[in-house]
């Protein structure tokens, strides 16, 4: 449940500066708000890349099992030999 809370966390965060982002770069077009624009984005490309070595961290080491179409897909069943 902690990973869980911890992704969705991240991918708020990473939403909300690609607002701000946006923000900066339409309301004011001078030199001050275009460095606050690269810092918002500079910000979300690093929790973006951050997140995802997170995730493969925690999918490598077993703390995170995917769940869905493609794990099912991917499971080994043993079929009895009479």
């Amino acid at each position: 449940m902690i990973i869980k809370s911890i992704v969705i966390i991240a991918f708020i965060l990473i939403i909300i500066s690609l607002g701000s982002a946006l923000f900066h770069l339409v309301t004011y077009k001078n030199q001050e708000q275009s460095e606050k624009t690269v810092k918002a984005l500079t910000f979300r490309i690093t929790l973006s890349i951050v997140l995802f070595i997170f995730i493969f961290i925690a999918f490598a080491t077993g703390i995170f099992t995917p769940h869905g179409i493609g794990a099912r897909m991917h499971q080994t069943t043993t079929v009895p030999v009479k």
